[in-house]
């Protein structure tokens, strides 16, 4: 099975490295996941196909000055714009992947936006995706590398550029002062935490809670080429989850919006 996750970390070896300050990694995983929601659930592709939803991204939430929902589907106003009171589907993706120690401001994202979604519209179904870097040290190319380079960048995109996610050790003592480290615990103490995020059952649409809350384990330091492993030392079988979440967000929004 290609999961959004599989096109992420094909993206992410195309591009050499993972930017965790653009929304590059996460306009992948929407795209691709709303294809795949609407080619599983007739209800969502017939409302889509009719016009009577449309679909944004990155769009900016009421009451933040920079929050903004990474994949918006709902009923278009009168000028074809987005309204969050008129939400079907709000979709956050996140990463923690350069360092864990940023759990908890990634955790504090998604809880916004929960508070924000469930005041607008309680109905609208709510998902987050996030993931979870496994690896116990990352070259961090866009703080520091790249920065390293600002005024460089022709040098840059020879010299470095063409080294990332190749396997290319010698990177980790060139940049030695780039790498940020994680513990073996990380990986398993971010996941803990993000399970603590609430959750809703589909007919609780009074709940304050996600729908589906997606975590995925995945290998990407800059250095050597970034992959989705299967199996993984988290236990998380991500392709079974994914279909999961698929199966009940469409059982969801029909009975929703179709019944």
């Amino acid at each position: 099975m290609i999961t959004p996750f599989d096109k992420a970390i094909a993206a992410i070896a195309q591009a050499g490295y993972h930017n965790h300050r653009l929304e590059t990694h996460s306009d992948t995983v929407s795209t691709a996941f709303f294809a795949d929601l609407v080619a599983s659930c007739p209800s969502l592709r017939e409302d889509f196909e009719e016009g009577t939803v449309k679909v944004w991204k990155n769009v900016k939430a009421p009451g933040h000055r920079r929050r903004k929902i990474d994949l918006f589907v709902g009923e278009p106003t009168a000028t074809g714009d987005p309204d969050i009171t008129k939400v079907r589907i709000a979709l956050e993706n996140k990463s923690v992947i350069t360092a864990h120690r940023n759990r908890t401001n990634r955790f504090d994202d998604l809880s916004d936006v929960l508070s924000t979604v469930h005041a607008a519209r309680p109905e609208a179904l709510l998902i987050a995706t996030v993931l979870i870097g496994l690896s116990e040290r990352v070259l961090n190319i866009p703080d520091q590398v790249h920065s390293f380079f600002r005024d460089r960048e022709d040098e840059f995109n020879q010299t470095v550029l063409p080294r990332l996610s190749t396997g290319d050790a010698s990177l980790w003592a060139q940049f030695n002062w780039a790498v940020s480290p994680n513990t073996p615990n990380d990986p398993r103490n971010t996941v803990d935490l993000f399970r603590q995020l609430p959750t809703r059952a589909p007919a609780h649409t009074h709940v304050e809670g996600y729908d589906f809350v997606l975590l995925v384990p995945v290998l990407i330091d800059n250095v050597d080429p970034p992959s989705l492993p299967r199996p993984n030392a988290l236990g998380i079988d991500v392709d079974l989850e994914y279909q999961r979440m698929l199966n009940q967000l469409c059982a969801a929004y029909t009975a929703r919006w179709h019944i």
